[in-house]
């Protein structure tokens, strides 16, 4: 094995070097506190490797986004949603015998117990449905508080939550609530759940279904976020699933994470209320001192475009023209996108549209309300969750998460 030689003031250690599947090259740390008493300073972990996981790969540098080894352009194209689930958390896709099997628990599994309404009645009608979604994640545990057979909470958890997020809806905007139908499939399902009222037929658009069966894929796993950091860290104290879950929805839910789709959204609301000149906006994006923050654009991991990114910008002509629509943030966004990558000060500093750019143009088109767009991504984000929970807690070497810090307060004083 490889090692890497480290100096330190009074002392050398060689640390040994881990090479991933895909050539990645890490410096194995975990003896250095015990041998030296140094620890790494890394703000926002941005260096450091918390885990190694066979879920997700990511290539920034080159644009390349897999989930257990199969490229998302392949997944997006020819899987269903739930699938990519199975795939997710269960290492392969499913044959046809396992497919069928994980559909139907699953869609057996997607009401709630009735006893869980009377907790949307207590909620104020303006309550944010991403709170909503968190705290009915967590009440799950006390309906099933044994975790005994943990592959049925999972199929419990990933059935049921278009159902919570779909009442979550229902509640903010006073409409009684729809039931889950066992004809349906997962995307069409939650659909109707969303759209339909108890008097009237519901026919779900199969192009809207098609686009929600996308987002959800695209958005299904990205490797150690923010949530998913966060699911690891809330499980390693062997906290339940649903509380572990309930943990990321909660992390998800902060505007430079989940929320980043909405921001885009009113950054493309405020260009067209000004009059659609989308060029004098990239102008301000490049002059620190007008305020202007461009949403949308480059990534934390991505120094290329983001493989998501490209998809939805397709995706999101299709379900406009399909639809029959006409979405002038869809221009603006185009107009942006074009500026951006023909400017050296953009290109520069490879600040290219991520997923965020086009995923909330394709929401509005299906019309989900901005309030829900970080549900959505939760919704999307959950079978990923679930998968590194499940590694995580598979692991015979995993231990309680607890970083490190340099203090630097106060000296110690007397009160007196």
């Amino acid at each position: 094995m490889d090692t890497a030689k480290l100096t330190l003031p009074d002392q050398e250690i060689e640390l040994p070097i881990i090479v991933g599947t895909e050539n990645e090259k890490a410096i194995d740390i975990s003896r250095l506190r015990g041998t030296t008493g140094y620890i790494t300073l890394d703000s926002g972990y941005g260096n450091t490797g918390s885990c190694a996981s066979g879920i997700t790969f990511i290539d920034g540098e080159q644009g390349i986004l897999r989930y257990r080894g199969y490229p998302i352009e392949e997944l997006a194209g020819s899987c269903s949603f739930l699938e990519v689930a199975y795939l997710l958390v269960n290492g392969n896709l499913p044959n046809a015998d396992k497919r069928a099997d994980f559909l139907d628990k699953v869609t057996k599994h997607t009401l709630i117990h009735e006893d869980m309404k009377k907790f949307f009645e207590g909620y104020p009608a303006n309550a944010h449905p991403m709170a909503i979604l968190a705290s009915m994640v967590t009440s799950l545990s006390t309906f099933y508080p044994d975790g005994a057979d943990g592959e049925l909470d999972i199929i419990r958890l990933i059935a049921k939550a278009p159902t919570i997020a779909a009442f979550s809806y229902k509640k903010s905007v006073g409409q009684p609530f729809i039931y889950p139908r066992n004809d349906l499939d997962y995307a069409s399902n939650f659909l109707r759940m969303m759209w339909a009222i108890p008097s009237e037929e519901y026919e779900v658009s199969p192009a809207v279904r098609d686009a929600l069966n996308l987002l959800l894929i695209l958005h299904a796993d990205h490797e150690q976020n923010c949530s998913t950091s966060t699911v690891r860290m809330v499980g390693s104290s062997q906290a339940n699933l649903f509380a572990s879950m309930a943990a990321g929805v909660s992390a998800l839910w902060g505007p430079l994470h989940g929320g980043a789709n909405q921001k885009v959204i009113e950054m493309l609301e405020r260009i067209r209320d000004d009059g659609g000149d989308y060029a004098k906006y990239m102008d301000m994006a490049k002059d620190k001192n007008s305020g202007f923050r461009l949403m949308g654009f480059g990534h934390r991991v991505y120094k290329n475009f983001d493989p998501r990114a490209r998809i939805l910008k397709s995706a999101a002509d299709n379900v406009l023209t399909e639809l029959g629509l006409s979405d002038p943030l869809l221009d603006i966004a185009k107009g942006l996108e074009e500026v951006a990558l023909a400017d050296d000060y953009f290109v520069a500093r490879r600040l290219y549209p991520n997923v965020d750019f086009y995923s909330g143009i394709i929401y509005r088109a299906m019309g989900i309300p901005t309030e829900m767009f970080t549900v959505m991504f939760a919704l999307g984000r959950l079978p990923g969750w679930i998968a590194q929970w499940k590694e995580m807690r598979d692991d015979p070497k995993g231990r309680i998460y607890r970083p490190r810090q340099v203090y630097v307060g106060s000296g110690e004083r007397s009160v007196g």
